[in-house]
């Protein structure tokens, strides 16, 4: 079968360079073209990726089966149909809804429970680790009533002032 003069297996290969082309140039300039269509069910990924399953399983089938071209077509029409929807579903989506940054607000650690690293002088500096979800971080500490706190006990994080968090002993209060 021809379209346009051209053998259809011509035809896929060209829609897969294409389709190719467009996938580069969408990884270069992706931020402009998501600002194009936020938040769209036409997305250029889902739009890339559709064309470029319909033209390889165009092309696959072309090589290796002898059914007619609109058939071929149809079939590779379904299959990228259903394999866009399973990159959605299971790939975009959960990948959108997802936490963008593990960065956190020095005021978010007001509050934290965390364990001396490097025993915690009178009038001194030491070393507190504070571990969450997000991952452990490390901060110089210094006690909030200038008094000695040794290494690995418990401490609660009452203030935070130009990267040092202000701590007291934690107590526990379930007896």
């Amino acid at each position: 079968m021809e379209i346009f003069g051209y053998d259809i297996e011509t035809v896929y290969l060209i829609g897969l360079v294409i389709s190719g082309i467009g996938t580069l140039l969408f990884i270069l300039f992706g931020d402009f073209l998501e600002g194009m269509f936020p938040d769209s069910f036409l997305s250029p990924t889902l739009i890339f990726s559709f064309l470029t399953f319909l033209s390889a399983s165009g092309y696959i089938f072309e090589k290796l089966l002898s059914f007619h071209s609109i058939v071929i077509f149809i079939i590779s029409l379904v299959l990228a149909l259903i394999l866009v929807t399973l990159l959605n579903v299971f790939v975009l989506i959960p990948l959108s809804s997802a936490e963008e940054s593990t960065a956190y607000k020095e005021e978010d650690l007001k509050g934290r429970i965390g364990r001396v690293i490097t025993s915690i002088p009178v009038d001194g500096y030491g070393e507190v680790v504070i571990e969450g979800i997000s991952g452990t971080i490390a901060k110089s500490a210094k006690s909030f009533h200038n008094e000695p706190i040794p290494y690995d006990e418990k401490v609660l994080v009452i203030d935070i002032k130009e990267g040092v968090v202000y701590v007291l002993p934690y107590q526990n209060m379930i007896n």
